[in-house]
């Protein structure tokens, strides 16, 4: 069978790849074209020959209100070539992957359209814009969740789902990065063995942006008073040196390294954090952390009228409560982060504490193979389709 899957930002080429990885598995004649980004492209090249990837991720990848109307003529191109890209290779179904304001205008068009379309990674209608229920309703006609607290929301909502698990506990359990020892992780990354902490700024460019000055001046005052540290940024996929280097400038405390995000959250002793699946992931690791969110202003203003959730973080949402601190806008300071990752890393009781709620964490998401559950669930409902 054919499968159109859309990714629109790194979390979605991630998942989007262990996806892949499941359908190839479960319908060993498919044939896959994609909006994703390197993750997605390397399952792709294992399996077919040719070119599957139709547009990079990093090509239209946003943040916030404000961001989107600036971009939008970007946007609208993007969809427009899609449309005709879906008319042109006619799936048998189309896959969606999170990415809501770009993939529920490609969900409308392909059930116009006549395609199926099935929606991986539910829109966080749960946090905001709940009234984009009806679009799920109308025009998916299957929805896969992967986080527990969905199901009940979803339920209440007369909205048809599938829940199999979450993928990132997969990603993670299998990720050489986890049974790595340190040394050969600190050879390999040309780093000193010396005392880490991480700063994951985010995947897209406009996070790097309103991320790492903030980071930077944490860096300096941890810096001063803690000298045999290292700190080591994680290099979002699809970023390159330049994204990272005008921060950082001469500081030669401060490292970037690419591709080991889940070697540098295994061995740092603590984690500044961008909200998002990186925040999930340092949770499912065991890595102490906080998590820092900044935005345009504007888009700030608009976000705390639309957001309904308690907090901004997966983990926390998943536990009902603040496993780990979330520093928002004018709270996330450099004063602030010293105060949070000075306990993190020196008060015990604290971090165990944080560490046992992960443990929960873990449990709540479920055991391995959810990509492959997902993947069957989706190939068996198109045969049963292609049945009827």
């Amino acid at each position: 069978m054919k499968y159109y899957i859309i990714a629109g930002e790194a979390s979605g080429d991630l998942h989007g790849s262990n996806l892949m990885r499941g359908l190839y598995l479960q319908d060993p004649g498919a044939d896959i074209r994609f909006w994703g980004g390197v993750l997605m492209d390397a399952v792709y090249r294992e399996h077919q020959s040719g070119t599957g990837l139709v547009r990079d991720y990093r090509e239209g990848a946003v943040m916030g209100f404000w961001e989107v109307l600036l971009k939008g003529g970007t946007l609208l191109r993007n969809v427009r070539l899609c449309r005709e890209d879906i008319l042109r290779w006619k799936p048998d179904v189309v896959i969606l992957i999170d990415y809501p304001g770009f993939n529920f205008k490609i969900a409308e068009f392909a059930h116009k359209a006549g395609f199926k379309v099935f929606y991986y990674i539910a829109p966080k209608v749960w946090a905001s814009r709940e009234k984009r229920i009806r679009k799920l309703k109308a025009y998916v006609d299957k929805l896969f969740i992967v986080f527990p607290f969905e199901e009940p929301y979803f339920a209440a909502k007369g909205v048809p789902y599938v829940y199999k698990g979450n993928p990132l506990v997969d990603a993670i359990d299998r990720s050489p990065s986890m049974a790595e020892p340190r040394s050969a992780f600190l050879e390999r990354t040309a780093l000193e063995d010396r005392p880490m902490i991480a700063l994951l700024a985010g995947s897209r460019s406009m996070e790097i942006k309103n991320m790492m000055p903030v980071l930077m001046d944490f860096a300096d005052a941890w810096h001063a008073a803690h000298p045999d540290f290292v700190f080591v940024v994680a290099g979002a996929p699809g970023r390159s040196p330049e994204d990272y280097a005008g921060f950082v400038g001469a500081r030669d405390y401060v490292k970037v390294v690419f591709g080991e995000t889940y070697g540098v959250l295994r061995h740092a002793q603590a984690a500044v954090i961008n909200s998002g699946t990186a925040s999930l992931e340092a949770a499912l690791i065991g890595t102490p952390q906080v998590v820092g969110y900044r935005v345009n202003p504007l888009s700030a203003v608009i976000m705390l009228r639309l957001v309904k959730v308690k907090f901004i973080s997966l983990a926390n949402l998943i536990i009902h409560r603040l496993a780990f601190k979330e520093l928002l806008q004018d709270n996330l300071t450099a004063g602030r982060l010293m105060e949070e990752v000075n306990a993190l890393v020196y008060d015990s009781a604290y971090r165990n504490a944080m560490l046992s709620d992960y443990a929960q964490v873990r449990n709540l998401l479920g055991g391995t193979g959810a990509s492959e559950a997902v993947a069957g669930a989706m190939v068996q409902s198109l045969q049963e389709g292609k049945r009827v």
